[in-house]
């Protein structure tokens, strides 16, 4: 396992996968272990894959200062990497909250960026907005699954305001294209994968400047790739819709079928639409 020490001394690791041109893979949560994502269904047999472990989370150091783990910051831990690894220009995939940091990196540093794919992407660093409705809508394509009645009760009291501490478990099958074992044993491993410190303060005061990232990354020169899942309610389609437009060379793919998981809900298909992508 590769460490190195990043801008403040704070050791951290990255996970190396497959051959071939490198890419950077930032994980998502906010400030989960890179090790949720595996080898991304198989796409470690186009790229090499380094999957870095953010600070305080897998096998990265907690740092001496916990505010360094809001999203601008985690910018300068992105820039290390590229540097350690000699990289001119890097390639990077990300999936859900970390694409707040992918764009927040794109950003600060366009010319080091060389392809970029945002995987069921968060769109808390760009300021938009998915409607409660827009998520309805999503959930209801999932009525003819056994799990759905009890699910979508629970769904409905949290967009009430009235979740109990047993709602967000039972809308858990929402986030997978198929609720099976793989599944099950995907998302009971997530909470120890988790930081919940860093959590927490990933979205705080001064992470976010949504205009400043909206005009960045329009005259951003890299080719992006926005992969949405058919039935993700964290990032539906239409809400994808919105984002492919703030970027001046992106491309929409919605995945059929597919949740927030899109590599385990159809390996091959998610293999082949983002190694299309970035060669």
């Amino acid at each position: 396992m590769p460490t190195f020490s990043t801008y403040d001394g704070t050791k951290l690791a990255y996970h190396v996968f497959g051959d071939g041109p490198p890419l950077i893979c930032l994980p998502g949560g906010p400030m989960q272990a890179s090790v949720y994502l595996g080898e991304l269904g198989g796409l470690s047999a186009h790229r090499q894959l380094i999957m870095l472990d953010l600070r305080g989370t897998g096998d990265s150091s907690v740092p001496e200062d916990t505010a360094s783990y809001r999203c601008d910051r985690l910018v300068d831990d992105v820039e290390a990497l590229r540097e350690h690894l000699s990289l001119d220009r890097v390639d990077l995939l990300a999936h859900s909250a970390g694409t707040n940091l992918a764009v927040r990196y794109a950003e600060r540093h366009p010319e080091r960026v060389g392809r970029l794919a945002l995987i069921t992407p968060s769109v808390t660093a760009l300021g938009i907005a998915v409607a409660g409705e827009v998520r309805r809508e999503t959930a209801l394509l999932r009525r003819e699954e056994p799990w759905f009645p009890e699910a979508f009760a629970a769904l409905e009291a949290i967009f009430a305001g009235k979740a109990t501490a047993d709602s967000w478990p039972a809308v858990a099958p929402f986030w997978y294209g198929r609720w099976d074992e793989a599944a099950r044993a995907h998302k009971a491993a997530e909470d120890g994968q988790k930081n919940g410190e860093a959590a927490a303060a990933f979205g705080g005061e001064g992470a976010f400047d949504p205009d400043a990232t909206r005009a960045a990354l329009a005259r951003l020169a890299s080719p992006v790739l926005l992969l949405a899942g058919e039935v993700d309610l964290n990032s539906p389609p239409r809400a994808m819709a919105e984002l492919v437009e703030l970027f001046p060379h992106a491309e929409l793919v919605v995945q059929p079928g597919a949740g927030h998981f899109p590599w385990l809900d159809d390996a091959e298909r998610f293999v082949a639409a983002t190694g299309a992508f970035l060669g």
